[in-house]
């Protein structure tokens, strides 16, 4: 993210689980990693342009998960492996999800 110009402040915390839930991050779109930007929630490896999308469009939804660790997505490049398909889900605080991007489809 550093690398796509956002400042990153790092939080250790004892359980990931009580932020995700805090939050309201639907079960099924937990992921590996949680972080709050600019009020919304981004959940797992999503790709920097979808978070610069989320910021200008400004949607009202609680935030975006990439659900898993999709081989491709930022962060889960791996030399000579075939590139996953997967979706940048937005959702809300409702449990409401839809799809907000596709990528290797």
């Amino acid at each position: 993210m550093e690398e796509n110009g956002y400042h990153v402040q790092v939080e250790d915390v004892e359980d990931l689980m009580d932020v995700k839930n805090q939050h309201q991050v639907p079960p099924e779109l937990q992921s590996c990693h949680t972080a709050i930007v600019d009020g919304y929630i981004i959940e797992g490896h999503v790709p920097a342009g979808e978070i610069a999308r989320l910021l200008e469009e400004k949607p009202d939804i609680a935030g975006l998960s990439v659900p898993g660790m999709p081989i491709g997505s930022p962060g889960m490049e791996i030399e000579g492996a075939q590139t996953q398909a997967y979706e940048i889900i937005a959702f809300d605080t409702s449990g409401n999800t839809e799809v907000f991007a596709s990528y290797g489809e």
